[in-house]
């Protein structure tokens, strides 16, 4: 499914890009996005980390409206308000983890994704990525841009909208951070 996914990228449009090819599993497919969209945030991120400080970025935000506190239940049971690098930091671990459980993303063929995949896990885990693409919209952009990824960035970005919007994995509610990038990249 990756092969397919990536092949499709360059030679069609981002909108079939999302499709989901005839007689593939969903939930394989939203696996491989989860995937892909997850190594293009850790790299996006980390090719302007060294501007993302505690000094810099003392909170984990998109503009002025939009906050995002860190909550996993283990370690921090509260919504918790920390620093974008530090926010950003847990979540590729705590997305790493989740990547890593079998019991959550399957590695043998005919293993079942759990039930409630798409309706919880999947969702959790895309919501907390489009933060981390709004938060390099609102405070990184021009760092993206002297770094030659600001086409990496909103490729990523529109395929991950696009993507997100069409299985319903990420409300409407979390996208008005970036309902502005929305409309300009549409």
């Amino acid at each position: 499914l990756r092969q397919y996914a990536e092949s499709t990228l360059g030679k069609a449009s981002l909108h079939e890009a999302v499709l989901l090819p005839e007689g593939e599993s969903l939930d394989e497919w939203v696996a491989c996005h989860v995937v892909d969209f997850y190594n293009h945030i850790n790299m996006l991120f980390m090719s302007v980390s060294h501007h993302c400080t505690d000094e810099t970025c003392p909170r984990m935000c998109a503009g002025d409206g939009f906050n995002y506190f860190w909550r996993d239940g283990v370690t921090y049971r509260e919504p918790t308000a920390m620093p974008a690098n530090k926010y950003v930091g847990l979540l590729i671990k705590w997305i790493d983890a989740q990547l890593d459980d079998t019991s959550v993303f399957p590695v043998d063929m005919g293993q079942q994704f759990p039930h409630a995949f798409r309706a919880e896990v999947a969702p959790q885990i895309l919501k907390r990525m489009l933060r981390v693409y709004a938060h390099l919209y609102w405070h990184h952009y021009p760092q993206i841009c002297q770094v030659g990824l600001a086409t990496m960035l909103n490729t990523s970005f529109t395929h991950f909208t696009l993507f997100v919007t069409k299985y319903k994995l990420v409300s409407d509610t979390e996208l008005q951070a970036v309902k502005d990038v929305i409309k300009i990249l549409a």
